[in-house]
């Protein structure tokens, strides 16, 4: 009875967890219009989700932030769009599996910092401080090796005046980076720590 409570349980937060990556991708409250980047809250719910129900729903939910990610370079997303004229196989290896990798990661980390002696609430905190750098790392990363080379990317180094990738990518990235990482740190570890001690 209570492996199949807890399948339950397991699957009712997954599909909440979608949902809430879903209308948060498709609605203004997912994504922070700025000059460079847009500012992604959707690791929110996945870092929520790595930590509190394990690095294969972290990797499933990254997965689907990753889909609606591809998805909004259809005419949603202007930078998206532009990449996606470039190359579209790269602009999907870009948008997916870079965000598979950040929410499996992210529970990777949080579950391992449990096996030592650190306190629970700083395990939540590292981890939800993780899932945001994670995904700006490998986001970037991948950006960087499928396009630096383009003209549209090219002309992002010139206006930003970045001597090489590594300039570039702290130029690019700027205060859209730290946003996401603060909100993150600060929801994400505030909801996991209320979800973990509801489901005890």
């Amino acid at each position: 009875m209570s492996k199949k409570t807890f399948s339950t349980k397991y699957f009712v937060e997954m599909a909440l967890l979608v949902a809430i990556i879903l209308i948060m991708a498709f609605t203004p409250i997912g994504y922070i219009k700025t000059a460079g980047l847009e500012i992604t809250l959707i690791v929110v719910p996945v870092a929520v989700g790595a930590v509190t129900l394990g690095p294969a729903a972290g990797a499933i939910l990254g997965g689907v932030f990753g889909i609606t990610s591809f998805i909004q370079c259809f005419g949603m997303s202007a930078f998206g769009a532009m990449l996606l004229s470039i190359n579209p196989v790269a602009t999907f290896f870009v948008c997916v599996p870079t965000r598979i990798l950040m929410g499996w990661l992210t529970g990777v980390i949080f579950k391992g910092l449990r096996k030592t002696k650190m306190p629970a609430s700083a395990s939540l905190t590292i981890s939800n401080l993780c899932c945001p750098l994670l995904n700006t790392t490998f986001f970037m990363s991948v950006l960087v090796i499928c396009f630096y080379h383009t003209d549209y990317i090219q002309s992002m180094v010139t206006a930003l005046g970045a001597k090489n990738a590594f300039l570039f990518i702290l130029a690019f990235v700027g205060v859209n980076g730290l946003v996401e990482a603060i909100v993150c740190f600060v929801v994400g570890t505030a909801i996991s720590a209320a979800l973990r001690k509801a489901l005890r």
